[in-house]
């Protein structure tokens, strides 16, 4: 396996074990608090689609000519890469609120005993929300798998990888029947958005015609230099805020 495969297959199994474990928490507030049946049937429908799309866009996207595919995967990564370092940035700062599993399990359950009487057959809350839940998280699973396997030729690679994540994190969630409240999200949110913003930048580039020093080796050389600057925007925010605070 080649670095650019290894850093794909890191990338997509961390970004999707962070959308997996945001899923699992809202599947398990509607099926611990209303009806497992209900909400596994939303599960199975909203993975249903998302293999749809996956097995639709993939191949529109490979088709792409080479330069054409990187310049726009390299835009898009960038977009949403930036957004996740902007985010664990902020709260690596103290300047956004840490993300809470159990705080978000408990406020699903309430909303779910809110919801009123549970339905015979097929409870329309449950299924709703675990479909719902499940689907927008996923299309960011999709996204990953579609624009970095497509990027190298390599979905394959990507949906190996997003399998192994999704599988992970069920099967953490089924041990302990509960939030995987203990998992640093914030620190895999990082480390993925600092890889988002990285492989954009690179291929972006390429695509753009660009042509880096020793080929996929800058990346060795791009990665750290992202995650150096982002830890640098951590302290000076940090800083910045401490002296807001210390302010008559």
């Amino acid at each position: 396996m080649s670095g650019t495969e290894l850093g794909l297959a890191v990338s997509v199994f961390l970004a999707c074990a962070v959308e997996a474990v945001e899923a699992l928490t809202i599947v398990l507030a509607v099926g611990y608090t209303r009806s497992w049946r209900s909400a596994m049937t939303g599960v199975g429908a909203a993975a249903c689609v998302l293999a749809a799309l996956t097995g639709a866009l993939g191949p529109a996207l490979t088709a792409l000519p080479i330069n054409v595919l990187r310049v726009v995967v390299g835009a898009l990564l960038l977009i949403f890469g930036l957004q996740w370092l902007r985010k664990a940035i902020l709260r690596g700062a103290g300047l956004k609120a840490i993300h809470d599993e159990l705080d978000s399990y408990d406020r699903g359950r309430a909303a779910a005993r809110a919801a009123g009487a549970v339905e015979s057959g097929i409870d329309a809350y449950s299924f709703t929300i675990a479909f719902k839940g499940v689907l927008l998280e996923g299309l960011e699973v999709v996204f990953i798998v579609l624009t970095f396997g497509a990027n190298q030729h390599n979905v394959g690679l990507a949906s190996a990888a997003a399998g192994v994540a999704v599988l992970f994190v069920v099967l953490a969630g089924v041990a302990v029947r509960r939030p995987l409240a203990r998992v640093p999200e914030n620190a895999m949110k990082f480390a993925v958005g600092v890889m988002l913003t990285s492989f954009g930048t690179f291929w972006g580039a390429e695509g753009a015609g660009a042509h880096w020093p020793g080929s996929d080796a800058a990346l060795l050389a791009i990665i750290p230099f992202v995650l150096v600057l982002s830890l640098l925007l951590v302290a000076a925010l940090r800083r910045e805020a401490r002296q807001v605070a210390i302010q008559p």
